[in-house]
């Protein structure tokens, strides 16, 4: 069972940024996502987050930073909101450091 870790930064806040205090996170098991969002994850990876989204980047928005087990060690891609599944967005909580 593969299990991705999901970062989520920027934002008004500055959420994750170097000097926040606050970092939100979360975990979701690949195998409960749904064959669409599986394969839009595998996508992600697949072309390392280039091409996922040419619209100009958005004020305040905020980008995802995803990790997962490859043959090779840990793998991650960082992409804006518009490119991960509702699932993983919601699997993320805040912590105050």
């Amino acid at each position: 069972m593969s299990t991705l870790k999901i970062e989520r930064m920027g934002g008004l806040g500055g959420f994750g940024l170097p000097g926040s205090r606050i970092r939100s996170r979360g975990t979701y098991p690949l195998e409960n996502l749904s064959a669409a969002d599986q394969a839009k994850v595998q996508d992600l990876f697949k072309s390392g987050g280039s091409g996922v989204n040419t619209a100009p980047p958005v004020a305040d928005g905020f980008r995802y930073k995803i990790t997962r087990d490859g043959p090779n060690g840990p793998e991650t891609v960082e992409v804006p909101e518009s490119a991960v599944p509702q699932a993983l967005q919601s699997s993320v909580k805040d912590e105050l450091e």
